[in-house]
């Protein structure tokens, strides 16, 4: 990752998703100054009804919005950075392409990142894998295109569970006890989302993987990604 880089965009499905993946390496580079911005498609409610109706969980959906301020907050994410699209929560594949791809355009268009962290296209989630696939629709590598790198996050609770592929970073972020205590305040934010272990989308959870991304590359906490695209 070129540190002389300065906008980040975050580009994810439903909110939590963007803690669990990068949370502690945002809270790292929002220390060095870079600007983050955070873009979540989908509301990340209503796949719990039988059918879709927003509005019998208005107040959740209120609720979680908020979380997503405050938790995005806690990794170093002003709340007007924040933008959430509201799209039906796992049912992604019900909404055109197009109709994604040019929630993400605009977000590019408007804050012009030079680096995206966003799904890994096998993760279990179909809301996961529309984003990424989107994501790389957005970013054709258009001339003078900002954005030059690209990296695929591992979320608990998604990545593990998409038997028997497994997910094999290639990049690996170090990070400081103070970065996973940013990521862990944050992800306690999402308390409709957070798990008890051994759910993998517990704090216990977040804390083992980031201790063994750590211990592959010989330090004590790391996150893990996977290059999609740098262009140098």
């Amino acid at each position: 990752m070129n540190v002389k880089y300065s906008t980040i965009l975050l580009v994810f499905a439903h909110p939590d998703d963007e803690v669990l993946a990068c949370g502690a390496t945002v809270a790292k580079l929002s220390e060095q100054g870079h600007r983050i911005f955070t873009l979540i498609l989908g509301e990340g409610v209503t796949a719990r009804q039988e059918q879709r109706n927003p509005e019998l969980v208005a107040q959740e959906l209120v609720s979680l919005r908020g979380a997503a301020l405050k938790a995005n907050e806690r990794i170093g994410v002003k709340s007007e950075c924040v933008h959430l699209c509201g799209l039906p929560d796992n049912r992604f594949d019900t909404v055109p392409l197009l109709d994604v791809v040019r929630e993400i355009e605009r977000m590019i268009k408007e804050v012009e990142p030079t680096i995206i962290f966003t799904h890994w296209q096998n993760d279990l989630n179909i809301d996961h894998q529309i984003t990424y696939r989107a994501v790389l629709t957005a970013t054709r590598p258009q001339p003078n295109h900002c954005v030059r790198e690209i990296y695929a996050c591992e979320v608990l609770s998604a990545t593990e569970w998409i038997y028997p592929q497994d997910f094999q970073p290639s990049v690996y972020s170090i990070l400081s006890e103070e970065n996973l205590c940013s990521k862990i305040d944050a992800l306690r934010c999402y308390s409709s989302e957070i798990r008890h272990y051994p759910h993998p989308r517990s704090v216990e959870g977040v804390e083992y993987l980031a201790r063994l991304r750590g211990l592959q590359v010989g330090y004590c906490y790391a996150e893990a990604f996977q290059l999609v695209r740098r262009i140098i």
